[in-house]
C-alpha cells in the first residue's frame, strides 16, 4: 500500500504528498464530487501550497471514490450571478481554478476516476495531461442547464480535439467513454481502475526524473500561444529566472553592488 501523508486538513479535499506528489482530492462523493465555492477556495490553497514547496514536483487531481472524478458546479447552490457561497456571494471562482491549473510551473495531472461531466470536464481538459479508468465518463451538459464555458473549456478543448469535435460535444452534450476520449485526443492514457493510481503514480515519478527548469519551460512555452499577453509574461519571468542563475548575471550584480555611489 502507498502511504499518503496529509499536507493540510480542509473541509471539501483531501490534500497529500508522496514521494515528490502532492495530490488534491475532491471529496465530496455525495454530490458526485461536484465543487462549490468553498470547495475551489481550497483547491486554490492547496495549489498555492504546490506552488510554493521544493518538495513538490507533480500534482494529481483526482476525486474521492470510484464513480465521479468531478460533476461540475454543484447545481444545489447555484444562484443568479453564479454559485452561492456560505457569505452568500455568488462566484465563479473554478475560473481561479483553470489559471492557476495553467500557470502552475510544475505538470498537473487529471487522474479521471469516474464521470468528469461539465465543469468536470472542463478541470480534466485543463491539466496538463489526463490518465483516466476504464469507467471514466465524459462530456458536457452547459447548454443543457443554461450554462457554458466560453474559456478553456472550449478554446483549449479545440486545440485537443479539432475544431468539429469540440462542437459536437458543446453542441450535443453527449457522453463519451474513456476509450472515445483517449481515442479524440482527450485523455492521454486509459487503464483499468484498479490499476489507476499506480499508472499515474509511475508516470509522477517519470517526469520527477527529468529537468524541473526544463519542464517549466516547455509548460510555458505550451501555454503562450493560447493565453496571449499573460502566457508570454509568464514564458519571459521564467526566462529572466533562468538568466538570474547564469554566472553573467550574477557577475553583473556584483559589479553594480560594488560600484561606489556617483555624485550628482
Amino acid at each position: 500500500m502507498r502511504e499518503w501523508s496529509t499536507i493540510k486538513e480542509y473541509e471539501d479535499i483531501l490534500f497529500q504528498y508522496y514521494n515528490g506528489i502532492a495530490k488534491i482530492t475532491i471529496n465530496r462523493p455525495q454530490v458526485y464530487n461536484a465543487f462549490r465555492p468553498q470547495t475551489n477556495f481550497e483547491m486554490l490553497d492547496a495549489m498555492s501550497i504546490c506552488r510554493e514547496r521544493s518538495d513538490i514536483g507533480v500534482v494529481v487531481l483526482t476525486g474521492t471514490g470510484d464513480k465521479a472524478f468531478c460533476s461540475g458546479g454543484d447545481q444545489k447552490v447555484k444562484g443568479i450571478g453564479g454559485y452561492i457561497d456560505n457569505n452568500g456571494v455568488p462566484r465563479l471562482n473554478v475560473l481561479d481554478l483553470h489559471k492557476a491549473i495553467r500557470s502552475i510551473p510544475k505538470p498537473v495531472i487529471a487522474m479521471v476516476n469516474g464521470y468528469a461531466i461539465g465543469g468536470g470536464n472542463v478541470l480534466q481538459v485543463v491539466c496538463d495531461l489526463t490518465i483516466a479508468s476504464e469507467n471514466a465518463r465524459f462530456g458536457q451538459t452547459g447548454p443543457k442547464v443554461g450554462s457554458f464555458d466560453a474559456g478553456f473549456g472550449s478554446s483549449y478543448l479545440a486545440r485537443c480535439v479539432g475544431q468539429k469535435k469540440a462542437r459536437e460535444i458543446w453542441f450535443l452534450c453527449r457522453q463519451y467513454t474513456a476509450k472515445e476520449a483517449e481515442e479524440m485526443g482527450m485523455v492521454n492514457k486509459v487503464v483499468p481502475l484498479e490499476r489507476l493510481e499506480d499508472e499515474t503514480v509511475e508516470w509522477c515519478e517519470t517526469i520527477l526524473k527529468r529537468s524541473p527548469m526544463a519542464i517549466r519551460m516547455i509548460k510555458r512555452a505550451m501555454n503562450a500561444e493560447l493565453d496571449g499577453q499573460r502566457g508570454m509574461m509568464e514564458f519571459a519571468g521564467d526566462a529572466t529566472l533562468m538568466y538570474y542563475l547564469m554566472a553573467e548575471a550574477q557577475e553583473l550584480s556584483l559589479i553594480h553592488i560594488s560600484e561606489p555611489t556617483r555624485q550628482r
